[in-house]
This record gives C-alpha cells, structure tokens and sequence, in this order.
C-alpha cells in the first residue's frame, strides 16, 4: 500500500479539489479587487472595498482581527492583516477540502463507496 505524507496531503486537501479551488478564486478575486480598487477610485471611502475579503474569510479571520488588535492596538499593520487574510483563507480551504472528501467518500479498489477515514 502506497502512503504519502502528511503535507501532500493536506495540499490536496487544502488546494486541489474543486470546492477550496473555488473558495480560493473567490478570496484572490476579492482581493485583487481590493489592491486595485483604491487605485483607480476617486473616493475617500474606496478602502472600505478590503471588507470584502476579510467577510469571505471572517470565521478565521475574527482572530486575526483580534490579534491585531491585542497586539497594537488596532494599529495593526497592512501586512499583518493581508497575511491575516491569505492565512484565513488557506485555513477555511483546508476545511473545506475535508468536509468535501468527507462528504464524497473514497472509492475502494472493487469501485465500491467506502467512507473517507
């Protein structure tokens, strides 16, 4: 029986499969948007758009935001909460790669429906 490791793994889980391949477009959409919008926006509001990507990422992201802002303040730096975000957004795509391998099952050798362990 051929095993593989943890990490590929979890890179399947997290990234190759259709639903976190979705929710991973739809985060960088999001984001993109976000990158983008401020540049070509006359408003003052226009970086209120990065709400965005932190709603589609916001069961994680609620404790970014809080370490943010236990750490400075609600100061906390771009960097940290874009990298909140992505980090957000890799995690939510783990679970949801598991709740959809869960969900279908795997196919046994005899192509039979066994549950996914």
């Amino acid at each position: 029986m051929k095993t593989t490791s943890p990490i590929r793994t979890l890179t399947r889980l997290a990234v190759a499969n259709r639903v976190s391949a979705v929710y991973l477009a739809l985060v960088g959409g999001a984001m993109a948007t976000a990158a983008a919008v401020p540049l070509f926006a006359t408003s003052p509001d226009a970086s209120l758009i990065w709400v965005w990507p932190a709603l589609f990422t916001f069961p994680a992201f609620g404790f970014v935001a809080w370490l943010g802002e236990a750490g400075w303040g609600g100061n906390a730096p771009t960097w940290f909460l874009i990298g909140g975000i992505a980090l957000s957004a890799l995690i939510q795509s783990l679970a949801l790669g598991t709740v959809w391998r869960t969900l279908r099952g795997r196919r046994d050798t005899r192509g039979r429906l066994t549950p996914a362990s």
